[in-house]
């Protein structure tokens, strides 16, 4: 079943999240007298209480550096802006957009990578990235580079949601999964990587406009399946000029 879900598209400095303050003082009072709520406190004090983020090298902060593949960015000069100028496989010389709308929203400073395994309870409760460089909507793109895929990224979000609840129980899970802001930025990737330098996709889809459709099919699935698990607020990038 399909619940009301806020959905907001951006462009690459994207978007602000906001939830009626009546919520926020709902999640307040239903977590107040749990032993559970001071971990909570600080995310249940903002308007979002956590951020989960899907897709691709705009916005992994570091998931290739725990898997097998080629597409990997943990060293120099990458980081170069980074606190300590250190590499921490985010495909960029700095702060991913998702590491600044966290620290804008109050929440932490940095998404961390759920493969990260050093990961705190806290640092999972806030909000992490499942998101793999070299990624797309369609499953091909993230198998040329051996990257997890979409599909796997969902997988690894039920995998966080069962890991939450056995730590605060499902009603509160579902209560920080409801007041979660849900990212999700990919698709240069099906084109720039897959569709226009590799023969296989072109054969089924002829034309760039049925391929774009095929993709929209998937980005619809994925949404759906994050609106199942009780996403809320979703926002969707889109690609950027490229040829």
């Amino acid at each position: 079943m399909l619940y009301p879900c806020k959905f907001i598209l951006f462009l690459p400095i994207l978007l602000i999240i906001i939830i009626s303050q009546n919520r926020v003082v709902q999640a307040r009072t239903t977590l107040t007298n749990s032993n559970n709520y001071k971990k909570l406190q600080r995310p249940f004090n903002n308007s979002v209480s956590a951020i989960f983020v899907f897709g691709d090298s705009t916005v992994d902060p570091g998931n290739n550096n725990y898997i097998s593949t080629l597409a990997k960015c943990n060293f120099p000069p990458y980081g170069q802006d980074f606190v300590n100028h250190i590499p921490t496989g985010r495909f960029s010389n700095g702060r991913l957009v998702t590491d600044y709308l966290a620290s804008y929203v109050g929440i932490k400073d940095f998404v961390p990578p759920y493969l990260d395994p050093s990961l705190s309870l806290d640092e999972l409760m806030t909000g992490v990235s499942f998101a793999s460089g070299s990624s797309g909507f369609d499953p091909l793109t993230a198998q040329l580079l051996d990257v997890i895929t979409m599909e796997k990224q969902m997988e690894y979000f039920k995998e966080y949601r069962r890991r939450i609840e056995n730590s605060i129980g499902k009603e509160k899970t579902k209560l920080l999964i409801s007041k979660a802001a849900f990212i999700i930025s990919a698709g240069t990737n099906d084109f720039a990587v897959n569709y226009f330098n590799t023969p296989f996709r072109r054969q089924k889809y002829y034309k760039v406009s049925e391929y774009q459709q095929f993709l929209l099919q998937m980005v619809q699935q994925f949404i759906k399946d994050l609106m199942n698990e009780g996403a809320r607020v979703i926002g969707v990038g889109g690609v950027p000029p490229f040829g």
